[in-house]
Formats: C-alpha cells, sequence, structure tokens
C-alpha cells in the first residue's frame, strides 16, 4: 500500500499462502522420494527455487480435488494437520509420515504485515521445500515400490463430505523423528516433521 501504510495478512491471504504450500510440499516429496517417475513431473519456478511438480493428469486432478477440500477447512478453521504417509506396495507398510501440524495465531493481537512479512514467510517456506529436497541425505533409501495416501486431521465438528472416509493413521513402529522448519503468517503456523522407518531397530 501506499505512503507506507501496512495491512494485515487476511484469513483468505493467509489460507491460500498456506494452501499452495501444502501443493507445492506435496509435489516436492512425491518427487524427491521417487514415488512417480522422474518423467511424470516438470520443472516450475517458486519460492525462488527451482522445483518439480506432477505433470501427469490423474495425479494432478486427485490433488486439486483434496488441495480445494483443504481450502475450505483452512476457511473454517478445522484443519489440525495433514499428513503425507508413503507406504511400500506389496508391503503395505508405513515407510514415512510427513506431518505439517497446523496452529491458529493470535489474530486479535496480529501484528501489521508489510512486504518485508511476505519476503519473510516466502524465505521460511523455502527453508522447508530445501529440507524436503536435502531429505534424501537422511532419509534411508526406498528400495521397493511405493505409493501415497493424504491423511488431513480435522476437528470433530468438522463438515465432512461423503466421498471422504475415516482412516487407520498409518503409524511407523519403531520409527525416527526429524523436525523440520516451520513458517508462520499473522493467522497460522505450520510446522513440519518427516517420521521415517529404522531399519535398525
Amino acid at each position: 500500500m501506499a505512503d507506507g501504510a501496512t495491512s494485515t495478512i487476511s484469513l483468505r491471504g493467509s489460507v491460500d499462502l498456506v494452501q499452495e504450500f501444502f501443493e507445492y510440499a506435496i509435489n516436492s516429496i512425491l518427487y524427491q522420494r521417487g514415488i512417480y517417475p522422474p518423467e511424470e513431473f516438470r520443472r516450475v519456478a517458486k519460492y525462488g527455487l527451482s522445483m518439480m511438480v506432477a505433470s501427469d493428469d490423474g495425479l494432478q486432478t486427485y490433488l486439486k480435488k483434496i488441495l480445494a477440500q483443504l481450502k475450505t477447512w483452512l476457511e473454517e478453521g478445522d484443519v489440525q494437520r495433514l499428513v503425507v504417509v508413503v507406504t511400500g506396495v506389496e508391503t503395505n507398510e508405513t515407510l514415512e509420515r510427513w506431518t505439517f501440524a497446523v496452529n491458529a495465531c493470535d489474530t486479535e493481537n496480529a501484528a501489521p504485515s508489510t512486504a518485508g512479512d511476505i519476503k519473510a514467510i516466502t524465505k521460511q517456506i523455502q527453508a522447508i521445500i530445501r529440507q524436503i529436497t536435502a531429505s534424501v541425505t537422511f532419509l534411508p533409501l526406498l528400495d521397493e515400490a511405493c505409493a501415497f495416501d493424504l491423511l488431513v486431521y480435522t476437528r470433530k465438528t468438522a463438515a465432512v463430505p461423503g466421498a471422504w472416509e475415516d482412516s487407520d493413521p498409518k503409524y511407523i513402529a519403531d520409527s525416527q523423528e526429524v523436525k523440520l522448519r516451520s513458517f508462520t503468517t499473522s493467522v497460522h503456523s505450520v510446522e513440519a516433521a518427516v517420521a521415517y522407518k529404522d531399519h535398525d531397530a
């Protein structure tokens, strides 16, 4: 805004930031962990980074459907966590759980946001995406064909479409966890972590 005026990030603006982050984070996990062949992704520029997003029509349609519902729940304040679960196709064993915990900030006392704040949020998101990219250096090799599932934890009062169903949380026995970076808007904070099967346990 002109003349040095500032504005607080709105609920809708924060929802858009969080939803967009989830979109790129999910795509990055699917690419970096080899859930789909690399030829099924295309390169885009986002957050000042070169990133890979799915080009497969079926996968894009599925993700858009999930993200649209996620946006509705975010707007209603119903989302608690988004979890990306990676399982072995043959064993059906859960190998990785990427958890993104969503918390509401104190919006009544939120400080006005500036272009610098948006830049800071982008840098925080960039740091998480970089960690996802670097995950191949600390996560065990996925030496079998894998599939993924998306779990959304919501408040019990959330309106759930008929096509959605309750799911097994798909926890990992004998797991190790690595906490990743977080980012905060004036409305939401998102904390990331990945748990993986400890084959030495």
